[in-house]
């Protein structure tokens, strides 16, 4: 038991001294980064899927990549 307690110490020792945090500001411009770079991604994704896509005569209209998938199969 008295293993546990020294790890558990050591864990807040280090994460207490040891590790440097980022600041408010570096973590909020981070945030954007990923927020941008995903909203983009995914954006490109669905450009690609809609542009790839196929033509079905049903109500939706383009089926996509994994319409063409389904198609085939």
């Amino acid at each position: 038991m008295a293993g546990i307690r020294t790890y558990i110490e050591e864990i807040i020792t280090e994460l207490t001294t040891k590790v440097s945090w980022p600041s408010w500001e570096d973590l909020q411009t981070s945030s954007i980064i990923v927020l941008v770079t995903s909203v983009l991604l995914s954006l490109v994704i669905f450009l690609m899927d809609f542009a790839c896509g196929i033509q079905s005569g049903d109500f939706f209209g383009w089926r996509g990549i994994l319409g063409f998938i389904y198609y085939f199969i």
